[in-house]
């Protein structure tokens, strides 16, 4: 334990640095030094580490606090900085490969995609919201391309301009300008528009507070239509420093049954949780037997790409519908 002490300690006291360096920096747009610290800030929080970062203490709270709008301030800056660029070419989407990051994107993209095939058996979406696409939607256009090819997207950012940029990506191709729409809407305003889709994928960075993210799945509970699949991103260990890290228990108070939480161990950062939202009367029947439910995923095997927690939920559902429907 005493050892374990000390490498969240020394772990935490790294990452401080790194965030003293970059709230230092003028711009966070793409430079040497940009690159640099958040190469480093990255190569810190990826390994495996046993840091819990909802137990760190005041001071270490505010500071990953700043480090998360930093990395996601930056994160925006380069995704735009890479859209104008790939938006110079003829057909941009020839082009995606230069982005440094490109290969993360696919293997998440592949990885909630199987997920949704495992734990949404059945799912044929014909219709999917990304909220949070940002300029450079990554994740649509190879959810698109490769995993659903027939399906309609519509892509929600807050940030016209970004929505500008993304749109120009799609120019040339016909099929993904047909099937892929981009809004400039908050999600907290969208209401009957929800209740039209088969999944709602929900970016990292949409509702950075844990309050904010909790609000936000909340309001896709009362709109999101009955049996919907929702897909969170989150982060686990360490790279609870880069990305806001959600309480599957906040997402099943939001009105959904909590299928899989997934925590990948290699290159993609982002945690998986895979949802679905479950009808009034089955809600209802929840809240009645919020006990026997339970609230902590199990751990199951690994599959290939990432270490698995199961939920008890889904099942002890299952077992609380069969018992009242006889």
């Amino acid at each position: 334990m005493e050892a374990q002490n000390h490498e969240v300690a020394a772990l935490v006291q790294k990452i401080a640095g790194l965030h003293a360096a970059i709230a230092k920096l003028p711009s966070l747009s793409p430079s040497p030094d940009v690159d640099s610290l958040f190469t480093d800030l990255v190569t810190a929080c990826v390994p495996p580490s046993p840091v819990d970062v909802t137990k760190l203490g005041p001071e270490a709270q505010r500071m990953r606090e700043e480090l998360i709008r930093l990395c996601s301030d930056a994160e925006g800056h380069l995704e735009a900085h890479y859209s104008d660029m790939l938006a110079a070419f003829d057909n941009p989407l020839d082009h995606l490969g230069r982005f440094p990051y490109f290969s993360n994107y696919i293997n998440l993209s592949k990885l909630e995609h199987e997920l949704l095939v495992r734990y949404v058996p059945g799912l044929a979406p014909t219709s999917v919201a990304f909220v949070g696409s940002g300029p450079l939607p990554f994740s649509s256009l190879v959810l698109a391309t490769r995993h659903l090819p027939n399906t309609l997207f519509d892509n929600y950012d807050k940030c016209g301009p970004a929505n500008d940029r993304a749109t120009k990506l799609v120019r040339a191709d016909e099929n993904l300008r047909a099937r892929m729409s981009f809004h400039t809407a908050d999600v907290a305003k969208l209401t009957d528009e929800l209740g039209k889709y088969d999944v709602v994928f929900l970016a990292a960075l949409v509702g950075m507070a844990a309050e904010d993210k909790a609000k936000v799945v909340a309001h896709l509970g009362r709109h999101m239509a009955d049996g919907a699949a929702l897909v969170v991103r989150s982060a686990h260990g360490a790279r609870g420093f880069l990305y806001p890290i959600v309480d599957p228990e906040d997402i099943r108070r939001g009105g959904f049954d909590v299928l899989a939480v997934y925590h990948p161990d290699d290159e993609v950062i982002n945690s998986v949780i895979i949802a679905r939202k479950v009808d009034s009367y089955a809600n209802g029947l929840r809240n009645g037997h919020a006990h026997a439910l339970g609230a902590v995923p199990v751990v199951s095997p690994p599959c290939k790409c990432c270490k698995m927690e199961a939920s008890v939920l889904q099942k002890g559902e299952e077992m609380v519908r069969k018992e009242l429907s006889v």
